[in-house]
């Protein structure tokens, strides 16, 4: 998994720009934003970071809440909400929201799937991955990977569909309705517009 993401500069083609959202997003949930990171945010343009005015609205709410916290505060607010011992008070996991249990049979589709990409969990990595992040992960991967036989729309369109469209729009209301949420409430924001964005991209291939 990779912790960092570069931000999206405006003036990239729409394919780059989606592949790096999925990395920032990648990088937001996989743990707490590392202070280098969260300092990219901080002096971003707040002009939409991908092609489409829709992000720009979520996007500049997401940099202003990235200004107005400190790191510490973000910091605790990821433990509040995603860390901690035993029952987390969101859950990043897909099984969760499909199944209501983790690691259940969502996951091992997943894994299926994962494995005919050629695509392997990282040791390193603690988590299962159905998590967001590494979903993300995966999807940057569909866009920008060097193979044409994976790396392509209508991969990206069936990955997407399966493992992320399902559920995913649950995980950002869960975000958006906890107290605690404040940066993170912003980027559940910016998640949620974000992929209603690429599932109008996909409805138009179908």
């Amino acid at each position: 998994m990779n912790s960092s993401a570069q931000l999206v500069p405006s003036t990239l083609d729409e394919e780059t720009a989606r592949a790096e959202v999925y990395g920032l997003l990648a990088a937001l949930y996989y743990a707490a934003p590392p202070a280098e990171l969260l300092e990219n945010i901080r002096v971003a343009v707040t002009e939409a970071p991908a092609a489409g005015a829709v992000l720009e609205s979520s996007w500049s709410e997401l940099v202003g809440a990235a200004r107005r916290l400190s790191n510490e505060a973000i910091a605790r607010e990821y433990e509040a909400l995603f860390g901690g011992v035993g029952k987390p008070e969101v859950y990043l996991f897909g099984s969760h929201y499909l199944s209501g249990f983790l690691n259940e049979k969502p996951l091992a589709s997943l894994r299926t799937d994962l494995a005919e990409l050629g695509l392997t969990r990282d040791d390193a990595m603690p988590e299962t991955e159905d998590h967001f992040a590494y979903l993300s992960e995966v999807m940057r991967y569909l866009i920008a990977g060097d193979d044409v036989a994976v790396a392509n729309l209508t991969r990206q369109r069936e990955f997407f569909a399966r493992h992320l469209q399902p559920w995913a729009a649950d995980l950002c209301d869960a975000i958006e309705r906890h107290p605690q949420a404040a940066f993170y409430r912003c980027v559940a924001t910016f998640t949620q517009t974000f992929l209603t964005v690429e599932m109008q991209g996909f409805d138009m291939l179908a």
